[in-house]
C-alpha cells in the first residue's frame, strides 16, 4: 500500500472547515442513500402498472425472465458493484465517485421515463436502463457512509451514520409506499420521481462536498474485480432462476444450469478470496475480517438483510394477493393500498433508528443490535399466529414492532463496522458492507420464494382442484390446472393479479360455465380464498426460517464485542477510565493486534 494522501482542497458553496459542513454532508448523503434504495424497491409493488403500461403479460412463460430481471436487475448489479466503487473511492476520492454516481443515476431515470417501446422490447429497455441506474446507485451507496465517517468524529458517528443507515433501509420500505401511490397515477411516474431529486442532489453534492478523507493510491485489482463479478453474478443469477419450475419439479434447484451457476460461482468466489490475500492492493481486503467487529457485524447484517427482504416479499403477497381483495379492494387498486397498510413497519423503523444511533455513541452497538434482532425474531413468530384474514390492528402492531427492532439493529451495527476500520479503508469497508446487505436482498428472493413454493406445492394442487370442481369446472380441466407449477400462482399473488381467468381460457372451460360461475371464479374473492390456506402453510416455513436467521444474527451481534474504534481515531474515554480523552493502551484499554481499540459496553 502506498502512503495515504489527502486530495487537494476544492472550493465550493461550503468550505470543509465551515462549522456546519458535517451537517451538509449528512443531509446530502442521506438524500443520496434514500434515492438509491427507494429505487431498489419501488418497482416491487408497481410491477402490475408497469407491465400494463408496456402491454406485456409477465405471467406468460416466455415473459417470466423479464419479470425477474426488472425485479432483480437493480439489486443484483448493486450487490456486485458497491465494493468496486468503494475501493475506487479510496483510491481516487470518495466524493468524486459519489458525484459521478448521482449523474449516472439521474440520466438513467430520464431514459426509463421515455421508454419508446412496448411488449418485450419495452421490457428490455427498462431492464437495461435499470442496470445503468444501478451503476450510479452503487457509486452513491458505496461511498455515502465513508464520506460521512470522514466528516464526523468517532463519538458523533452513531447519530450521523444512524440517520444515514435508517434512510438507506427506510428507502426500501418507502419505495413500496411510493411505488403503490405513483403506480395508481401513471407507471412513468414511478421512474420520473427520481429525476428532480437526482438533479438537485447532483448540483448540491458537486457544489458542497469536499474530499476531506485520506485516499490510498494503488493499482486497480483487475483480477479481483473480474473474479468477484463473475462469481457473485453467477451465484445470484442461479438463485434467481432456482425459483422457476424445471421438469416435473416445482422449482429449478436441480436444473443443471442452476446448479452449475451456483456451484461454479462459489468456486470462483473461493478462488477470489485466495487471490485477494496475495494482491498488493486488493479489491476485497480479506484481512479486515481479522477485526472482530467488522467480521461479526457483517455476518449479522447479511442475516438481517435476508430476513428483511423476505418480510417485504411475503407482506406484499399477503396484502396484494389475499387480504386486500378479501376486504373488497379491486386487484387494480391493491398496489396503492398495500403500500399504505405497510406504513406501521416504516414508522417503527424511522422512530427507533436515529435514537438507536445516538445511544450507540454512548454504550456501543452490541446490546442494541442484539436486542433489536431478537425483537425482529419475536415479531416473525407473532406473524405466524395471525390468521391469513387478520384484524388489521394486530397486523399493524406486529409490523410496527418489527420496524422498531430493525431500526435498533441497523444504525448501531453499521456505525460499529465503520468505526472499526482504518481511515484509508473506509470506502472499501463501506462497499463490502453494502455488498453483504444487497446480496442479502437478492438471496432473500430465492430463499423465501423457494420456501413458499415448497409449502404451496404440498397443499395448493388439491385445494385448486377442489375449488374449481366445486364451481362447475370439469375434473379433467381442474386436474390439469392444479398440476401447473405453483410459482405461477405465487407470482400472481405477488403482482396482485387474479390468474384464474387466464388459466381457464385456453381450456375453453369458461364457455361451458354459467355467467354466475364465471363471475365467481374471476371475482375478487375466489382466488384469495383459494390460496389463503396453502399460503399460510408456506408462511409457516418462511417465518420460522426468518426467525432463526434473526436469532443467529443476534448472537453474531453479541460476538462483535464492545464499543470498537480504530486506533487512529480519537475516542472519548468514560469518566474514571483515565485522564486522556484519546483511547490508548495507557488509558486502561487493550489494543488488539489488528490495530484497533475496543471499549467494553457501558
Amino acid at each position: 500500500m502506498s502512503k495515504a494522501q489527502t486530495p487537494p482542497v476544492r472550493t465550493g458553496m461550503f468550505n470543509k472547515d465551515h462549522p456546519h459542513y458535517r451537517w451538509i454532508v449528512l443531509s446530502n448523503t442521506t438524500l443520496g442513500m434514500l434515492m438509491a434504495t427507494i429505487n431498489g424497491s419501488i418497482v416491487l409493488i408497481s410491477l402490475p402498472a408497469i407491465f400494463t403500461g408496456i402491454k406485456l403479460n409477465p405471467l406468460e412463460p416466455g415473459n417470466v425472465s423479464y419479470l425477474l430481471w426488472i425485479l432483480m436487475g437493480y439489486i443484483l448489479v448493486t450487490a456486485v458493484l458497491v465494493m468496486t466503487f468503494g475501493r475506487l473511492g479510496d483510491m481516487y476520492g470518495r466524493v468524486r465517485i459519489y458525484n459521478i454516481g448521482f449523474i449516472i443515476f439521474t440520466l438513467a431515470a430520464i431514459a426509463l421515463v421515455f421508454d419508446p417501446f412496448t411488449s418485450g422490447a419495452g421490457a428490455m429497455w427498462l431492464v437495461v436502463w435499470r442496470i445503468v441506474q444501478a451503476v450510479g446507485g452503487s457509486m452513491i451507496f458505496a461511498n455515502s457512509t465513508a464520506i460521512l465517517t470522514d466528516a464526523f468524529p468517532s463519538d458523533k458517528r452513531g447519530m450521523a451514520i444512524g440517520i444515514n443507515q435508517i434512510a438507506a433501509i427506510a428507502g426500501t420500505f418507502l419505495g413500496l409506499i411510493l411505488g403503490g401511490v405513483l403506480a395508481s397515477v401513471d407507471w412513468h411516474a414511478v421512474f420520473a420521481v427520481s429525476i428532480p431529486v437526482g438533479i438537485v442532489g447532483t448540483i448540491w453534492s458537486y457544489r458542497s462536498l469536499h474530499e476531506v478523507g485520506a485516499t490510498n493510491k494503488g493499482r486497480i485489482d483487475w483480477w479481483g474485480n473480474v473474479l468477484f463479478a463473475v462469481g457473485l453474478i453467477s451465484v445470484l443469477t442461479g438463485v434467481t432462476y432456482g425459483i422457476q419450475p424445471y421438469g416435473n419439479s416445482s422449482t429449478g434447484w436441480f436444473n443443471p444450469l442452476v446448479l452449475s451457476a451456483i456451484i461454479g460461482g462459489v468456486i470462483v468466489l473461493v478462488v477470489f478470496v485466495f487471490v485477494e490475500l496475495r494482491v498488493k492492493d486488493p479489491l476485497f481486503n480479506v484481512r479486515l475480517f481479522s477485526i472482530r467487529t467488522f467480521a461479526w457485524g457483517n455476518l449479522a447484517g447479511l442475516l438481517a438483510s435476508i430476513g428483511r427482504g423476505g418480510l417485504q416479499f411475503m407482506l406484499i403477497i399477503w396484502l396484494q394477493g389475499i387480504w386486500l381483495p378479501l376486504h373488497g379492494y379491486s386487484f387494480e387498486s391493491t398496489p396503492f393500498w398495500a403500500g399504505i397498510y405497510m406504513l406501521p413497519l416504516t414508522i417503527g423503523f424511522l422512530a427507533s433508528g436515529p435514537l438507536a444511533g445516538i445511544i450507540s455513541d454512548r454504550i456501543g452497538a452490541r446490546m442494541l443490535s442484539f436486542v433489536g434482532l431478537l425483537l425482529v425474531a419475536v415479531t416473525f413468530v407473532g406473524l405466524l399466529f395471525l390468521p391469513v384474514n387478520f384484524e388489521y390492528w394486530t397486523f399493524a402492531v406486529v409490523t410496527f414492532l418489527n420496524g422498531v427492532g430493525s431500526g435498533m439493529f441497523a444504525a448501531p451495527n453499521r456505525t460499529a463496522i465503520m468505526n472499526s476500520v482504518p481511515a484509508n479503508q473506509r470506502g472499501a469497508a463501506s462497499g463490502m458492507t453494502g455488498t453483504f446487505q444487497n446480496a442479502g436482498n437478492s438471496l432473500s428472493i430465492g430463499v423465501f420464494f423457494s420456501l413458499m413454493i415448497a409449502g404451496l406445492a404440498n397443499t395448493l394442487p388439491q385445494t385448486m382442484r377442489d375449488g374449481l370442481t366445486a364451481h362447475g369446472v370439469s375434473h379433467a380441466v381442474a386436474g390439469q390446472i392444479a398440476n401447473t407449477p405453483p410459482v405461477g400462482s405465487l407470482f400472481a399473488a405477488f403482482l396482485g393479479y387474479n390468474p384464474i381467468a387466464s388459466l381457464l381460457k385456453p381450456t375453453g372451460a369458461l364457455d361451458t360455465l354459467s355467467s354466475s360461475q364465471v363471475s365467481t371464479l374471476t371475482g375478487k374473492e375466489f382466488f384469495p380464498q383459494l390460496i389463503s390456506g396453502p399460503f399460510h402453510a408456506g408462511l409457516i416455513i418462511v417465518f420460522v426460517t426468518a426467525a432463526i436467521l434473526s436469532v443467529v444474527g443476534a448472537i453474531a451481534s453479541l460476538a462483535m464485542g464492545g464499543k470498537y474504534v480504530h486506533v487512529d481515531e480519537p475516542v472519548t474515554v468514560p469518566a474514571g477510565a483515565g485522564s486522556s480523552n484519546t483511547a490508548s493502551t495507557d488509558a486502561g484499554y487493550d489494543a488488539p493486534a489488528t490495530g484497533a481499540i475496543e471499549l467494553s459496553d457501558v
